[in-house]
């Protein structure tokens, strides 16, 4: 017989093609899982284990069309979002709505499909990347409000289907050095360094994740794990 661990199974991940979601697929696959990538932008991994699925994230009837290539994955990691940033008194309404539809929309159409089948099986993992700037910024209020609610449906899901075996968490990391940090849409919100002295790197993010994701991590629900630098720290 055999002592070999099985292999971890599929995690739908999205936002593959860059930054963080790159990031968290590519360590996934090092650790044996198998990833369907979700992301509009062509996909920048080429590997045995990966397949792209390509799709526009803040389209909601296209999600659900997708149903019969997400419903049979163990984890979903909704990683894909943007960045628009305005104070109040110059607010940008289809920002506002496009940040909802991919950062919450998203993600409640994604579990709600993806986490009863897990249920079914009595086993799954959801981890949302959600952000620092939920606490509040100058500047970023649509932005802060979309990642605030990932929070809130993460723990109202994690103790719905806690006693099924499915565990939901929320991972927010501190300014992390991306391709987002050079969009021109965030000019005037420069990113705040971290006490550390240092942005985030996508890998340390996608190495917490990985590890929520496995069986070690179980136990560990409903929770707004910030890797932050030090910024949460009073000061």
């Amino acid at each position: 017989m055999s002592s070999e661990p099985a292999p971890p199974g599929t995690a739908v991940v999205t936002g593959s093609s860059s930054g963080i979601g790159r990031a968290i697929a590519e360590h996934l696959l090092a650790q044996g899982w198998r990833v369907r990538g979700l992301d509009l932008a062509p996909a920048t991994i080429v590997a045995p284990a990966f397949e792209a699925v390509p799709l526009d994230l803040s389209d909601t009837a296209a999600i659900a069309r997708s149903a019969a290539r997400l419903e049979d994955a163990q984890a979903l990691v909704h990683a894909a979002g943007v960045l628009r940033v305005g104070p109040l008194g110059d607010l940008d309404v289809a920002a506002g709505e496009l940040m909802w539809r991919l950062h919450t929309q998203a993600a409640m159409v994604l579990a709600d499909l993806m986490v009863p089948r897990m249920a079914e099986r009595r086993s799954g993992r959801v981890v949302l990347i959600g952000s620092r700037v939920a606490q509040g910024m100058p500047g970023r209020s649509q932005y802060a409000a979309t990642k605030a609610a990932l929070v809130a449906l993460a723990r109202s899901w994690a103790a719905e289907w806690a006693a099924q075996g499915v565990t939901v968490n929320v991972v927010s990391p501190a300014a992390t050095q991306t391709s987002m940090l050079q969009d021109p849409a965030r000019a005037g919100s420069a990113p705040r360094l971290p006490p550390i002295g240092r942005l985030i790197q996508p890998a340390e993010i996608a190495a917490l994740v990985a590890y929520l994701l496995s069986p070690a991590a179980a136990a560990i629900t409903g929770q707004d794990i910030a890797i932050c630098g030090g910024s949460s720290l009073p000061r």
